[in-house]
């Protein structure tokens, strides 16, 4: 082997780089961006280098044909299934075996319009499937699923892989109830090895797959796929460094499409373009005898006396520098050997290294690092500042999402507007998200106040930390980021804020259920892991001008920790004018004090947050039945209106409390001190507490999501006549 390698690897070079110049030129859109930031950085001091760029991209917009409209729809009408022929052929991976290139080019081209077709009547995450619709190909061609085993970071990108594996008739289900999930899930098919909806996980995952294979001594591969921003993720990091010690055989493909979750404001497409010479070195690294002869050498250099091990080693690294893109030497010193950069809409190059990379006899982790275009192949989506990320349905023709017009404006629009007000008023606000500047309303901020927005990508640790040390130098810093995903961050809320008395204000956006993103994006438990800190003031608006004053709220307390959470969707269209509300500045609601919005002596409702809207619609149906309920918006879990509490149980013979969290949230600490200052010695009043189920609750719509969880004012009505020992009729409560 080592004596014919020498001979082989030439051979094998010279074919591998004259290859077809055209292929170079699929990136066109990026490339041309890129040559471009070229052009610029070459500057005064290179002018040969600045024209040699100004000439290639003359040459690149010269010769590069304009690509159709919409590649695949041939002109179809919109939003009509386009003619898929190939692609109706294949039911799942092995069904790709048999093709040639040419064939499988043509299933990708299928298959960016089959995903267009369906997205655009369901709604999702369009732009990453776009950009990996290539790769998908390539990886379900070459590898053997479900015993090959492919793990997909968060999941925004598995739309084709869900085709290819015997759910593309599901896929009008998508995101509906009893429909696909929008992410991978284990249960709902064998080619998904690990669900996913949070990001950077996927690393770790294969590499603990890729451990436990070798203790039982299979010989499967296990691909990770981490991309869309999510290797900004700590963990990431964590896992490459594991993998790199741990030295088992695992791929990791990192789809850089220079996004992160949504654009940051520290991204540009000014890279290196993926051309012909990084093709040829991508080729080149993944050569199955070069990667053997490395293997060998490293064996035989162990085994030499004094200083030669260490002197051998330092040549090979030098020798893969020669070779290696830029950006390699990180990954290397992980410990994975890099591949890179790699077209990763080039179907021929992703072929032919994924086979070399599967077929090659070496040990440890191996890094292939792939550029693709987020939105690829759809024109709207290329354009668009966020790629397409997530949409509504829309319309394929114009791209124009049909979102729900009229109406109030959503809870994240008017925290926005809200916290703009107070920017305005107070130079220490400051903002903090994790590359989530959309889904918080934070880039309607950034407008208005740029150099007070911190993206700090997918690290929601490092978020809550950083605005820590924004709070150590007497800022006021609102670290937005979804209830979901500051579970993310739990140890540096409690270490580095809460018992440092550190005044951030978490500003918690799809606090409970998120209808078709489902239980993996749903707000369940913030109430109960912040309300059981030290020092933490815990809020929650019943509707948007609370909501507003909350902001306020928030912004005058700094002398400890305070969150408010408030959920997805439309506001109750309540009129802020009337509620003190001038140009969106909110006014401070007292700590710790609730209200009273509705008046009755049958029965108490004590809502929280949304519990609280619920309540007063539970109280019209109530009405009707002749039962008069008094309904209460605590305002605050933590510090608790206890005065608000003993009025209702000594008013009332029943109290119920309300909220849309889990279990061990607002209702324990009503019931702790109820409990402790003997309110329920007597025997006299019936309580009951109403929270989300200890189940993870499916994604469907908001209404049949509520039901499920037995929240919603019908069964609130149902839960007070019950308890009450009222006979009434069944159909007062359908």
């Amino acid at each position: 082997m080592l004596a014919a390698t020498p001979a082989i690897l030439p051979t094998r070079i010279a074919a591998l780089s004259t290859g077809d110049a055209a292929r170079c030129k699929s990136f066109s859109g990026t490339r041309a961006k890129a040559l471009r930031g070229k052009a610029r950085r070459a500057g005064a001091g290179q002018p040969r280098r600045a024209a040699h760029v100004r000439a290639s991209l003359e040459e690149e917009e010269d010769t590069v044909p304009a690509r159709p409209w919409l590649a695949g729809y041939d002109g179809t009408p919109s939003n009509i299934k386009p003619p898929t022929p190939l692609l109706d052929t294949v039911n799942f991976p092995v069904h790709l075996k048999n093709f040639n290139t040419e064939q499988l080019n043509q299933v990708a081209k299928e298959l960016r319009a089959d995903v267009i077709y369906n997205v655009c009547n369901t709604g999702g995450h369009l732009g990453s499937s776009l950009g990996v619709i290539e790769l998908t190909v390539a990886l379900h061609s070459v590898f053997n699923l479900p015993e090959d085993k492919i793990i997909w970071d968060v999941g925004h990108q598995a739309y084709p892989h869900k085709i290819l594996t015997g759910r593309r008739e599901q896929m009008k289900t998508l995101r509906m109830t009893d429909g696909l999930t929008p992410f991978t899930k284990r249960s709902e098919s064998e080619y998904d090895p690990f669900g996913a909806g949070h990001s950077s996980t996927s690393i770790s995952a294969g590499l603990g797959m890729a451990v436990g294979r070798d203790i039982k001594g299979a010989k499967n591969n296990v691909i990770a796929v981490i991309g869309d921003g999510a290797i900004t993720g700590g963990m990431a990091y964590e896992a490459m460094n594991h993998a790199g010690f741990m030295d088992s055989n695992m791929i990791v493909i990192l789809n850089d499409n220079q996004q992160v979750s949504l654009p940051t404001q520290y991204n540009n497409m000014d890279q290196d373009p993926v051309g012909a010479l990084s093709s040829t070195l991508a080729r080149l690294q993944s050569n199955k005898p070069l990667r053997e002869l490395r293997e060998s050498a490293k064996a035989i250099s162990k085994q030499l006396p004094g200083p030669l091990p260490e002197l051998t080693e330092k040549m090979d690294e030098y020798a893969r520098g020669m070779i290696s893109g830029s950006g390699s030497t990180l990954f290397e010193e992980l410990g994975l050997y890099y591949i890179g950069t790699v077209d990763g809409h080039n179907l021929d190059d992703l072929i032919t290294i994924l086979e070399e990379v599967k077929n090659t006899e070496s040990v440890g982790p191996v890094l292939i690092h792939v550029v693709t275009e987020k939105g690829k192949g759809y024109q709207p989506a290329e354009m668009a500042q966020d790629k397409y990320h997530g949409v509504a349905k829309f319309d394929v023709a114009s791209g124009k999402q049909k979102k729900g017009g009229g109406g109030p404006p959503t809870y994240t629009q008017v925290f926005a507007d809200a916290l703009v007000a107070e920017a305005r008023v107070d130079e220490r606000v400051q903002v903090v998200h994790a590359a989530m500047g959309g889904g918080t309303g934070i880039n309607h901020f950034e407008k208005f106040y740029p150099e007070r927005v911190f993206d700090v990508g997918i690290a929601e640790q490092h978020a809550v930390t950083f605005a820590a040390g924004l709070a150590c130098e007497g800022l006021n810093p609102f670290c937005t980021i979804y209830s979901t995903f500051l579970q993310r961050g739990y140890d540096q809320v409690v270490h580095d804020v809460a018992l440092q008395k550190l005044p951030v204000r978490f500003a918690m956006d799809r606090a409970g259920l998120v209808g078709a993103d489902g239980p993996t994006h749903a707000g369940a438990y913030d109430i109960t892991y912040l309300a059981s800190l030290p020092n933490m003031i815990v809020m929650a608006p019943s509707d948007e001008a609370e909501l507003v004053h909350m902001i306020a709220t928030a912004n005058s307390i700094d002398w400890c920790p305070s969150a408010f959470r408030y959920p997805r969707g439309a506001g109750e269209g309540v009129d802020l004018a009337a509620a003190g509300i001038v140009d969106w500045k909110g006014v401070p609601v007292e700590i710790g004090k609730g209200r009273i919005t509705r008046e009755g002596k049958d029965v108490a409702l004590l809502g929280y947050g949304t519990g609280a809207k619920y309540a007063l619609k539970a109280a019209e149906i109530l009405a009707e039945c002749g039962i008069q309920a008094t309904v209460a918006d605590a305002r605050f879990c933590k510090p608790l209106d206890t005065d608000l509490v003993d009025r209702l149980a000594k008013e009332h013979q029943a109290l119920i409390t309300i909220e849309e969290g889990a279990i061990g949230g607002f209702a324990s600490h009503v019931m702790m001190h109820l409990v402790m200052n003997g309110k329920l010695d007597d025997g006299k009043l019936k309580i009951r507490t109403m929270t989300l189920p200890d189940k993870n609750i499916e994604h469907g719509s908001s209404d049949w999501q509520l039901e499920q969880a037995g929240l919603s004012p019908k069964q609130i009505a149902a839960t007070v006549v019950q308890l009450l020992g009222k006979k009434l009729e069944a159909a007062i409560m359908v």
